[in-house]
């Protein structure tokens, strides 16, 4: 390299960067590619104006060393991201760590965001080389440029977050982070621990939040100077925060929401959003803090969602607790109260006791059995499901004898095989069942070996947020020598959140029959869910309420657990009750070589292959 060469390239990295925000910067350079972006070409800032103040407070010349987004989902989170990374590059380089929930999220921001956006947007031409296996410069996952880096870390890699000093330290979708990095601790802390030897850091935290009290964006937010997007109403004048009470529309006629303006109570239509947007501001609950800006902002005001599309989201996702939980956190940007879902009224439970019309009554259609091991005898309950996974509470047994002997198994075994009398005339078997093998393990797994074409699992639970049942089968776990995991944090979640529905009929409602006792509801309310704190970390977990035994609550998990790996392998409910109760009439009996409806007792070859 020739000394002129050096000279200008010296030159570059000592001049300072030039007086331009990050938005600016956006707007001169950004080209948006077509595989992040709906409408590919240049960046405008004006599209969503309030984006600007989020960009504009992470670059140099702003004074706050933290930026916290507590964002809904589309409404371009992502895309500031890239924009400040784009700005980093070109003129203000230095050492970034981005971390994803996982490497494979890592990965696809590095593959779908990054690399199109170097390869779209002119002035970043050739800052940063094309990436190569062998090239230790530019892979998927670590980039170089003149006078800095791109490392994209996965948060439940302790390795990637401690592995070098950074200047900027972008954290994405924190509320999906693991509560540690292997045994090293929280891997937000650990991720920004590797900023303490730059002076004019930058720290970036965002997510869609999840559960209150536990949610890290929720909790960064709070200790944040707590911005809100205030827009005017284009009848008064008067400035508010858009929030979701104010949404209204005709009722069955979603698509004709408008916003009703708290001030003088005149109808918004959404094409005056954008007028709303361009004349709105940030203002902050908290101007007190100076070091840390926090913005907040839910759906209503994205210009890439209409109000119509929100009402009728809010109207199919209301009908569960789960998907009415989706939409709190990535609609309204809000923290779900996870206290006020799990805080169950034992006599309302009671109270819905019922005199079924039959043995399964009409809405039920697939049955599935729970059983819960002791050391004097199992106790199992069998569930029937229907649309919506409403469910009905059949049966709950006690089986007394020894787990480690056979007799005990040998009548669990005859109770799996009996078929149960449907109101409609016909008869039902049990399509599932899931056995706790946390306790004389091989004597389930031993029972479970030899019954799995029945779809009789040996499982096991496991705490923290993972799905109820784990799609993905193993060798050991098929032939029964290891144990399905089931999530049953998210299954108690699940059961808790339908006790509190109240309208039979709906998605999630749980009946019960008139001669199930006190006992029974006092142990599936045995637990409560609390938010413990380790190392000033919040953790949620289930605790036993004292002198309260759970085995209904554990019983109830793993039949709801067996429903979850039917649905897995491709049971679909609403179809299995269009088939056994369309038009209100009984139904003819189907046989067992009937390939139509396994779930009632047909057979279907390589059914796991669903």
């Amino acid at each position: 390299m020739r000394v002129e060469e050096i000279q200008i390239l010296a030159a570059e990295v000592l001049t300072p960067p030039p007086d331009l925000t990050v938005s600016a910067w956006a707007d001169q350079n950004r080209r948006l590619s077509s595989e992040s972006a709906a409408e590919k070409g240049e960046w405008r800032t004006d599209r969503a104006p309030y984006q600007r103040a989020v960009m504009d407070a992470m670059g140099p010349n702003s004074s706050y060393e933290t930026v916290v987004m507590m964002w809904a989902a589309q409404s371009g989170k992502s895309s500031l991201l890239e924009n400040f990374l784009g700005y980093i590059i070109e003129l203000d380089p230095g050492p970034v760590l981005l971390v994803e929930p996982r490497e494979v999220d890592a990965e696809a921001f590095s593959k779908d965001r990054l690399a199109p956006m170097l390869r779209d947007t002119p002035c970043l031409h050739g800052k940063v080389a094309d990436a190569r296996s062998r090239d230790s410069n530019n892979t998927i996952l670590h980039k170089k440029f003149l006078g800095g880096s791109i490392t994209l870390a996965a948060a439940n890699s302790p390795a990637g977050l401690a592995m070098r000093s950074i200047r900027y330290c972008l954290l994405d979708e924190v509320d999906r982070y693991p509560a540690s990095a292997g045994s090293e601790g929280d891997p937000v802390n650990l991720a920004i621990t590797r900023t303490a030897n730059f002076w004019n850091r930058k720290i970036v935290l965002c997510s869609t939040p999840t559960t209150k009290g536990s949610s890290r964006v929720e909790a960064a937010w709070l200790n944040s100077n707590q911005q809100s997007f205030w827009a005017p109403c284009p009848h008064c004048g008067e400035f508010q925060i858009l929030l979701w009470p104010n949404l209204v529309w005709p009722k069955g006629e979603p698509d004709k929401a408008e916003y009703r303006c708290e001030h003088c109570s005149k109808l918004i239509d959404d094409w005056q959003k954008h007028g709303m947007l361009r004349a709105g501001e940030w203002r902050a609950a908290r101007p007190e803090v100076t070091e840390v800006a926090g913005f907040w902002i839910n759906g209503l005001y994205s210009p890439w969602r209409r109000w119509g599309a929100l009402a009728r989201k809010f109207l199919a996702d209301k009908r569960s607790i789960e998907t009415h939980r989706e939409f709190v956190n990535t609609v309204l940007a809000e923290p779900w109260d996870d206290a006020a879902e799990t805080t169950v009224d034992q006599a309302t439970v009671m109270a819905r006791r019922e005199h079924y019309g039959a043995t399964v009554p009409f809405g039920a259609v697939v049955l599935t059995a729970g059983v819960d091991i002791q050391k004097d005898r199992l106790e199992l309950e069998l569930v029937g499901w229907g649309r919506g996974e409403e469910s009905w509470s059949i049966e709950y047994r006690v089986l007394p004898g020894d787990p480690a002997g056979a007799v005990l198994w040998q009548e669990l075994d005859s109770y799996l095989e009996r078929r149960w009398p449907h109101e409609t005339g016909i008869s039902l078997p049990v399509a599932a069942c899931g056995i706790d093998a946390g306790y004389e393990s091989q004597a389930v797994y031993e029972f479970c070996r030899t019954r799995f074409h029945r779809r009789i699992f040996a499982v096991k639970g496991k705490g923290g947020p993972l799905p109820v049942w784990q799609r993905k089968p193993t060798a050991k776990n098929i032939r029964g020598e290891k144990p399905w995991t089931v999530g049953t944090d998210t299954a108690k979640e699940t059961i808790y959140g339908r006790l509190k529905n109240p309208t039979p009929g709906t998605p999630g409602y749980s009946h019960f029959p008139a001669d199930r006792d006190e006992g029974y509801f006092e142990q599936l309310l045995g637990e409560v869910l609390r938010t413990t704190y380790s190392k000033g970390q919040p953790k949620r977990e289930w605790k036993p309420k004292p002198g309260v035994r759970q085995e209904a609550l554990d019983a109830r998990v793993y039949a709801y657990a067996a429903l979850r790996a039917l649905i897995s392998m491709g049971l679909s409910l609403d179809n299995e009750a269009d088939r056994l109760l369309a038009a209100n009439r009984p139904q003819p009996v189907l046989g067992d070589d009937d390939e139509r409806s396994p779930w009632l007792g047909g057979r279907r070859k390589n059914w796991l292959s669903r």
